[in-house]
């Protein structure tokens, strides 16, 4: 059982990485040391912070970021694309250097490979961390974080959450091992296939094996584990038993930030009050939406657009027991 809503705290908390994203897109990638000519190329905002505040904002909810910005020629395009969508930049700091980048692969089946570099995400402080929680606690009740921040200014976010009675949402990506007693205090981790397997040392190839790596989480303390298969759905488990999530079948073309419009949306459907299940399908159907367009921040759907998709496609998510 999730924290319960509060009816004055419907804001999201994303504490995470911002990043300019660099993406070239090509029939397919080079092997080691062979240089290919691509389709095309992007540079837009991105990070896995800033894409899944973008989607929680897009989403309706008051989404408030805490993340640094480096000084360089991207910062105003980073700030400029974060308050286009309503986010709250108050605890977005910006600090001498350059900003943190990621450059992403995208080849013609959708898939893609990515180097972050974290740059001035490294100098995010628990200082910055506390004050910005201290500030947003009374007005909203989920947290949103990840691993492309220094994974203590992490840990710290979820400590500090935890004590102002907030829903702790662990997007555990790029996976890492983390200190023990951190899982009793999250309320939801989220990893995929990948991340499962690497956090549990259970290889995670289909929703019996996703159940068992969600078991290895609650053992742990957590309170529930949503398991993401990409195109096989997904696995929540808590202390209820398992749901399955069957996808929303489309056709992809990017499935840079799929993840994180999922999150995103997760996130907002759970500060707005929704169930665990209808902020997963709602959550799920941003994730779709999201490979079929390319780039990271610019895949990210609006509300309506997950609304009519919902309206049209809504009998395609089975969910079980």
């Amino acid at each position: 059982m999730l924290t319960p809503h509060t009816a004055n705290r419907t804001g999201v908390v994303v504490v995470g990485s911002v990043t300019a994203d660099l993406t070239t897109f090509s029939q397919r990638l080079p092997a080691r040391g062979e240089t290919i000519h691509g389709d095309d190329f992007t540079l837009v905002l991105g990070g896995k912070g800033a894409n899944q505040v973008l989607a929680a904002a897009l989403a309706g909810a008051h989404a408030s970021f805490v993340a640094c910005v480096g000084s360089d020629l991207f910062h105003d395009m980073i700030i400029d694309g974060l308050t286009a969508a309503g986010v709250d930049i108050t605890h977005v700091r910006s600090v001498a250097g350059p900003t943190g980048i990621a450059h992403i692969r995208v080849d013609s089946s959708a898939q893609n490979d990515i180097v972050m570099v974290p740059l001035a995400n490294s100098a995010l402080s628990v200082e910055q961390v506390d004050a910005a929680l201290n500030d947003l606690s009374s007005t909203a009740s989920v947290l949103l974080t990840q691993l492309e921040i220094p994974v203590p200014l992490a840990m710290q976010a979820i400590r500090k959450a935890r004590a102002k009675d907030m829903t702790v949402v662990l997007d555990p990506a790029p996976a890492v091992e983390l200190p023990d007693d951190i899982w009793s205090l999250i309320d939801l981790v989220t990893p995929n296939e990948t991340e499962a397997s690497i956090l549990t040392g259970q290889q995670v190839t289909d929703l019996e094996s996703a159940e068992a790596a969600g078991r290895w989480f609650l053992e742990r303390g957590a309170k529930a584990a949503l398991i993401t298969l990409a195109g096989a759905g997904a696995v929540l488990v808590d202390a209820d038993g398992t749901q399955t999530f069957a996808p929303f079948l489309v056709t992809p073309v990017d499935t840079t930030a799929a993840g994180d419009a999922f999150a995103g949306y997760l996130g907002a459907a759970l500060a707005e009050g929704s169930s665990v299940s209808h902020a997963i399908q709602r959550a799920s159907a941003a994730g779709a939406l999201a490979v079929t367009v390319r780039g990271a921040s610019p895949s990210l759907p609006s509300k309506q657009q997950v609304d009519d998709f919902l309206a049209e496609r809504i009998d395609e998510q089975v969910v079980a027991s």
